[in-house]
């Protein structure tokens, strides 16, 4: 667990100093995320860019625990 946390805290503390680079991938602007606009009013939701993130992070979990 104390391997996991230090992990993780690591890898939040790169996407904050590597956040100018990181904005600029198409992750929220995804295919398949919805995003709708009304007068006074918006919702997004990205229902692709949170599908691929769980893959990827469930992907780097199972690597690490091996």
């Amino acid at each position: 667990m104390q391997r996991f946390l230090l992990i993780t805290g690591t890898l939040l503390v790169l996407a904050g100093l590597f956040w100018p680079w990181l904005s600029r991938l198409p992750l929220g602007r995804l295919p398949g995320d919805i995003h709708i606009v009304r007068e006074g009013f918006s919702f997004h939701f990205p229902v692709m860019t949170s599908i691929l993130v769980s893959l990827l992070l469930s992907l780097l979990l199972w690597i690490f625990r091996r």
